[in-house]
């Protein structure tokens, strides 16, 4: 479990420096409200647009294809490890932004 945590970690400090241009967007579109992070471990609109829905899909696929990989290298199922990143990245969401527990969306 330590190791799938710290996989994750690595995972999303890799997301935020090998894209810069989709990390700004995405901390954009967090901080203003348009999407927030879900227990699933995806992101999601919370204010639907064209922009958001392609910037959701973009980054959601670049996900899948970590948690993926992270769960071939530890033998882990994939709902596993998506369970695991979303309850990690909820837990690091900054107060203001949005998260999706399951129940809908709640401003942390």
């Amino acid at each position: 479990m330590k190791r799938i945590l710290n996989t994750l970690t690595v995972l999303i400090l890799s997301l935020l420096i090998a894209s810069p241009a989709l990390a700004l967007n995405l901390d954009e579109a967090k901080s203003q409200g348009l999407v927030g992070e879900m227990a699933n471990g995806y992101i999601g609109a919370v204010k639907s647009s064209g922009e958001v829905n392609t910037l959701v899909k973009s980054i959601n696929a670049q996900r899948k294809t970590h948690y993926q990989e992270i769960s071939r290298k530890n033998g882990t199922p994939l709902s596993t490890v998506e369970k695991l990143a979303g309850e990690k990245l909820i837990n690091r969401a900054p107060r203001g932004q949005f998260v999706n527990r399951g129940s809908g969306w709640v401003k942390k």
